[in-house]
Parts: structure tokens; C-alpha cells; sequence
């Protein structure tokens, strides 16, 4: 299958594969203490980011990212598909990462846990658990990741078109960033697609709706939104409808809004 995402029929469908296995995956641990049934918990911030980093959720080495997969029984041959509590927010980062590592067999299951329940499926109590260790490898793939340097260079290169996912407001400065110490604004020369536009109860738009707002481009696309993980969100929008080139700028605007030598527009 080319395309990043999978419907919950498909899911259902598919869950006896042996090679198959989900993730449930967040940032901060979510409210809800259950899962669907067999899934294994993805832990974005504390397993699967580099927690020795100042900024936060950023990748992590991936020595350390394939060693977290084995313990999680995750295989070089598993097909692994990745969900979240919220319908899409965290699971596109997890997708993201497992691409950047060089794992190709991976997809997001569009609308997450309560498509999910909407459909009537089984979840079970989220509980510790430990498994076989897997023979997962890590192939890291550079081109998917962005530095801010590239980030500077792009600026008057303008090889790439660089897309930020946040609000419209945080984007123009309108409002302070929620994170203490921080410009308002935006990078020069970026657009602003926020990932809430993209969405709808907790789905991706149609194909044909998103290439209505994404407008396909003929360049290399890049992503920035706040730390790295809902860039990820657009990324995959634009996954769906064309075959740019496409990086995540990892470090975001918490890398960029504090460093003051660095430009920036509101």
C-alpha cells in the first residue's frame, strides 16, 4: 500500500497477521486507560525522543530508537500500524520516526482510538506488559530531517517550500507561544497550513478536499510547527496527494523563536 494512513475496516480486517503490530502512541500519557486489543504502548516523549536534548520530542539516536523497538517485539518484517487517543495528533510523529529509521511498512490509522470505538470494535484495560525481543534495525535516512542551518540556507535558496502547521495566530505573532521564552512569529518565506484544517473529526480530509487546500506543489516540501510533531500531520496530508521530496525541521519553532540571531517575520 502506498499511501501513509489505514481505515479501521482495513484494521479489522487485517489483525490476525502475525507480522502485525500496533502501536498506541502519545506525547503525554493519555486519560484513557484503554486500547484496542493487543495494541503495545509507544511512548513518544520518554522512549522514542531524545530525552537528553533541551528541546522537546526530538529524534532520537537511532541506536537507542531500534533498541526501545526491539524491547517492544518489534520486528525488521513487522507491518506496523500506529494510532492515537485523539483521532490523529501524536500517531503521524510515530509514523514519521519509523520512516526516518528506515522502516517502510508503516501506516496511521485514520481517526485513532475513537473511530475505533465508533465502529464498535474490542479494546482491553492498558496494562504493563513485556515481550519477545524483536530483531528490529535502524537504516536512518538524513534527507527526512531538516537542521536549522538548512532551515537558513532554504531562505534565500528557496529550493524547498517550507509549510507550518500551527495556529494562524501563533503563525502571524498574534498571540504569545505557549512555551515561556519564546518570539512570536514565523520563519521568513515559510506558509501557513495549520493541521487542524486538514482534519475532520479526527480524520483526514477527502483527498480531493486536501488537494483543494494544499494547492500541489512542484518543490521539495519541509515542515515546522511548535517541536516536531504535528508538522508530522502535514506532512502525511501532503503524503497522500503528491510525491515531493518531503523533511521534517525537527528542532521547530522552539529551536527558532529562541535563538535571537536567527530571522524571523510577523
Amino acid at each position: 500500500m502506498k499511501d501513509p494512513i489505514v481505515s479501521v475496516a482495513w484494521l479489522q480486517k487485517n489483525i490476525q497477521d502475525p507480522e502485525l503490530i500496533i502501536l498506541d502512541t502519545f506525547i503525554d500519557m493519555p486519560s484513557e486507560d484503554h486500547q484496542i486489543k493487543g495494541a503495545r504502548t509507544f511512548d513518544i516523549k520518554n522512549n522514542f525522543s531524545d530525552t537528553n536534548n533541551p528541546l522537546p520530542n526530538t529524534i532520537p539516536d537511532p541506536e537507542a530508537f531500534a533498541t526501545a523497538c526491539r524491547a517492544l517485539g518489534i520486528n525488521n518484517n513487522s507491518k506496523i500500524v500506529v494510532y492515537d487517543t485523539k483521532g490523529i495528533y501524536s500517531s503521524p510523529r510515530a509514523w514519521w520516526l519509523f520512516k526516518v529509521m528506515g522502516h517502510e511498512k508503516v501506516w496511521v490509522l485514520d481517526g485513532g482510538l475513537p473511530e475505533w470505538l465508533n465502529e464498535g470494535h474490542p479494546t482491553e484495560k492498558r496494562e504493563p506488559q513485556s515481550y519477545s525481543i524483536g530483531n528490529f534495525t535502524a537504516n536512518f535516512q538524513p534527507q527526512l530531517v531538516k537542521t536549522k542551518e538548512q532551515i537558513l540556507e532554504n531562505i534565500d535558496a528557496k529550493e524547498a517550500l517550507l509549510v507550518d502547521a500551527r495556529s494562524t495566530d501563533r503563525f502571524h505573532g498574534e498571540t504569545e507561544e505557549p512555551r515561556v521564552g519564546l518570539r512570536s512569529g514565523h520563519i521568513p518565506g515559510s506558509i501557513n497550513i495549520p493541521f487542524t484544517q486538514l482534519l475532520k473529526d479526527g480524520k483526514y480530509l477527502p483527498k480531493e478536499e486536501l488537494k483543494k487546500i494544499l494547492q500541489p506543489q512542484d518543490k521539495p516540501l519541509l515542515f515546522t510547527c511548535g517541536s516536531g510533531v504535528t508538522a508530522c500531520i502535514d506532512l502525511i496530508a501532503y503524503e497522500l496527494i503528491s510525491d515531493n521530496p518531503k523533511a521534517i525541521y525537527d528542532g521547530s519553532w522552539t529551536e527558532w523563536g529562541q535563538d535571537l540571531n536567527l530571522p524571523f517575520e510577523k
